[in-house]
């Protein structure tokens, strides 16, 4: 008979898990941060802004996509 002892299935569960949520956290905090910069730079005025600003903001539906899955596969 084969030893079926807790083997490999213990070590699994041994490893710590890495968590999205800090990320996706981080990463919607940007994301807002830099909607924001780009309200109030254009009400300021100012047209032209630069590509970097909208790509900072669309880390806002990444982080809060990311934190959503995160929330769900943890249930």
């Amino acid at each position: 008979m084969p030893n079926r002892g807790s083997g490999v299935a213990h070590t699994l569960l041994a490893v710590p898990k890495f968590s999205l949520l800090p990320a996706a956290m981080t990463m919607f905090a940007i994301g807002l941060i830099a909607i924001i910069a780009v309200f109030v730079l254009y009400a300021s005025g100012q047209s032209n802004l630069s590509v970097w600003l909208y790509v900072a903001a669309m880390l806002l539906p990444i982080g809060l996509g990311l934190g959503i899955f995160s929330v769900v596969r943890r249930r």
